[in-house]
């Protein structure tokens, strides 16, 4: 992609070059006798190329006109990678009357440990493509940063050292290369979450209690528990977590605008773009091809830098994403400590299961280059608990009625400092104090 005139160019350009005429060659565009090209038949056979891909995708919608994204493609993506990883057999209605009936149980529980009143929802069992269509909106809100991203790098990189007329063709290629790493990621995804809110994010498409049989037959492959056992504890967390995403309104959108903060300040490596489309592209004949050419490529964009911003962002993800978990954790121990002994251990299996890099880890840096981890969701539970013992359930919950409310890093190293109502009045500010000072000034003179 690289000019071979060009002395200044690296020392590999001429292979470059080479691999983009056998790239052309492919397609019927070949150099002529002196090694320039016609550009009139680049064009000409470039806008036949498009208009062939663009006909074959047409059944999948209409593309975003910016970046390329073909979503109903993407989609279409998704649901045959996640065929392909796995058995996702329809669910009878013994298996949907089970997770009712757990979900059921789950919230009578629930009812007298928590504030957050019960979803209008009926809860319900998923298959892993239902998962799919359930959260593919939330996906798309989620990486159209770095579509975004992806987008202006390829014009810079157009307008470095390509020919205009090549754009819409390695648009479509970096699309569809992206499209390819979103659809392994969450055929993945798929195949291991074991309830709508696995991930601590709320991800699915309304607030719903949902599990997933396939994922947690293959989870409980192994285990001591009892399967009913296993089905009532994550019918517990589901359900206590789905409840409070719906009643915590700012709780879920701030979850994930952070996120997505986070990914508007992602760097694309142009070098690596450059490396995957020439690297990748040279033998590209269809959709089929673009999308089996992504799967190597796409998570590697990302330059790995983080700067100063996306650190803050991703401390206050930990921070707030251990308060939800640790919140989930403390209100399950509660409810099952007098009931199932085997709770505790389930607790611990999660929580390893988190510590090690769990669905959610790997998704979001395949896909937004975020490496998080809830790393002290232990010191969050021990902080709701020492909250409720100091102020009652009713005061561990109403720490949600507002994102000021809620502890921060340092309360997670000082629970039961946090917990002392005696330390919660808020300091004054400036504003404050000066209004305090008028109003003061006001009853006096009104005194006399």
């Amino acid at each position: 992609m690289n000019d071979p005139g060009n002395p200044d160019q690296r020392p590999d350009s001429g292979d470059d070059q080479e691999a983009l005429m056998r790239f052309l060659a492919q397609f019927g565009i070949t150099a002529n006798a002196d090694g320039s090209m016609d550009p009139a038949q680049l064009m000409g056979r470039m806008q036949e190329l498009l208009t062939t891909f663009n006909t074959q995708l047409a059944g999948f919608g209409t593309a975003d006109a910016a970046s390329g994204m073909n979503w109903g493609f993407t989609r279409d993506l998704v649901r045959r990678a996640t065929a392909e990883a796995g058995p996702d057999p329809e669910l009878t209605s013994a298996q949907q009357a089970q997770i009712v009936d757990a979900v059921g149980l789950a919230d009578l529980w629930l009812d007298a440990e928590i504030e957050f009143g019960r979803l209008s929802t009926t809860a319900v069992a998923w298959r892993r493509t239902d998962w799919v269509d359930h959260t593919l909106s939330t996906w798309q809100q989620l990486v159209q940063p770095v579509i975004t991203q992806l987008s202006v790098a390829l014009r810079s990189l157009v307008e470095a050292d390509q020919p205009a007329a090549m754009e819409p063709m390695l648009k479509l290629a970096v699309s569809s290369m992206f499209a390819a790493q979103l659809s392994q990621t969450l055929a993945s995804l798929a195949t291991s979450v074991l309830s709508g809110s696995d991930l601590g994010l709320p991800i699915t498409d309304e607030s719903r209690v949902c599990l997933i049989p396939a994922n947690l037959n293959d989870f409980a492959e192994g285990l001591s528990t009892s399967r009913d056992d296993l089905v009532l504890y994550l019918a517990i967390r589901e359900a206590a977590r789905q409840r409070l995403f719906a009643a915590v309104t700012w709780l879920g959108p701030q979850l994930l605008a952070l996120i997505e903060h986070y990914a508007r300040e992602i760097t694309i490596d142009p070098d690596a773009l450059e490396q995957a489309i020439e690297g990748q592209l040279n033998s590209v004949a269809s959709p089929a091809d673009l999308e089996r050419a992504g799967n190597a490529v796409a998570h590697s964009l990302f330059a790995p830098q983080q700067s100063t911003e996306q650190k803050e962002i991703l401390a206050r993800l930990e921070t707030l994403l251990a308060l939800v978990e640790g919140w989930v954790d403390e209100v399950t121990a509660r409810v099952t400590a007098p009931v199932m002994p085997a709770a505790a251990g389930l607790t611990e299996m999660l929580r390893r299961r988190r510590a090690t890099g769990g669905p959610a880890e790997l998704a979001l840096k395949n896909l937004v280059g975020l490496e998080l981890r809830p790393r002290r969701t232990r010191e969050a539970a021990n902080l709701w608990a020492a909250t409720r013992a100091a102020r009652g359930a009713a005061g561990r919950d109403m720490v949600w009625a507002h994102p000021d409310l809620l502890p921060d890093a340092a309360d997670l190293d000082d629970p039961l400092g946090f917990a002392d109502p005696q330390s919660q009045a808020k300091p004054i500010d400036d504003l404050d104090a000066e209004l305090a000072k008028l109003l003061e000034q006001e009853g006096r003179g009104d005194q006399s």
